[in-house]
């Protein structure tokens, strides 16, 4: 292992407990960082003293013409001036050159969203009685009635969710902790799936997931991901579904109903409103009725 590598590994340790970052987030840092250190060849601390803008611009481009997405150049370009302040803050370097290189702005992309009649259509595409479809018209209920993401879906523990209030308790980024209603819909095919078919899933004994694959362990994103596909194709979906965009479709339709801004703020978990405030221009006609509500000559 390289100086540079060792490094690495104490900035990472740094970020999962002193930043509480996912271990999706780390695992993103940590391969953009070892992109970057391979790239330039660096392998001992002395060599990134020497890095100037100019290699950091290169690295820039050079990530966009591999194909990178912008979203993905930006985290890099996040990552490597987060390790490099952590390096100096912590007196391993004396020189930052990532200090005068600045974070690009991104255009934010309106998200994409299904319609209500698209969402029962999914929602209901899981019609069998077998239990892994009992188990996945669960995931979808729930990933549509709450907002969660897949990963916090995959985190969901049998205690986390409490049925006579309506309500279930999921862990997002850095770990915090959140409260969400469920619907009547989703109440009932979780507590049907939960006493009917869990418990035969559950072979391991203490198993705390609530949602078990057929081998009785907890569930993965990538599991998540084919079946939300799975399911789209099933019922002729022809464009891109997948996870997130039930997260979208639960937020658009939220503010669409008329749901405050900082409730839906709340139970998609953002720190900042200004993240949640992207589905208001996802719902145009919540515009055109307001316009026409409250404007006096409309």
């Amino acid at each position: 292992m390289t100086e540079c590598e060792e490094h690495l590994e104490f900035f990472l340790d740094y970020c999962a407990s002193e930043c509480g970052l996912s271990r999706n987030t780390l695992e993103a840092y940590g391969s953009d960082i070892k992109r970057f250190l391979s790239r330039l060849s660096l392998c001992d601390l002395s060599d990134v003293e020497k890095i100037t803008v100019v290699d950091l611009v290169n690295f820039v481009d050079g990530s966009r013409r591999k194909g990178l997405s912008p979203n993905s150049v930006w985290r890099s370009v996040v990552a490597v001036r987060m390790f490099f302040r952590f390096l100096k803050t912590e007196g391993y370097i004396e020189n930052d050159a990532a200090e005068l290189f600045g974070t690009p702005r991104l255009w934010r992309k309106v998200p994409e969203v299904l319609s209500g009649r698209q969402v029962e259509e999914l929602l209901n595409a899981p019609s069998g009685d077998s239990p892994l479809e009992v188990r996945d018209r669960a995931i979808l209920e729930v990933l549509y009635a709450t907002g969660c993401r897949a990963s916090e879906v995959c985190g969901l523990n049998v205690g986390g969710v409490n049925a006579e209030y309506g309500f279930l308790r999921c862990y997002g980024k850095g770990g915090k902790e959140r409260l969400i209603p469920l619907g009547k819909a989703a109440l009932e095919a979780l507590e049907y799936y939960r006493d009917r078919v869990r418990p035969d899933l559950a072979l391991m004994e203490g198993e705390s997931a609530l949602f078990l694959t057929k081998s009785g362990r907890r569930i993965d994103r990538g599991l998540v991901w084919r079946k939300v596909k799975k399911y789209a194709r099933r019922i002729g979906f022809g464009h891109n579904v997948y996870p997130h965009m039930l997260r979208h479709s639960f937020a658009t339709h939220l503010l669409s109903g008329g749901a405050d801004l900082r409730a839906i703020q709340m139970m998609l978990g953002h720190a900042d409103i200004s993240t949640t405030e992207i589905y208001s221009h996802v719902d145009q006609s919540r515009l055109v009725k307001s316009h026409s509500r409250f404007h006096p000559r409309a």
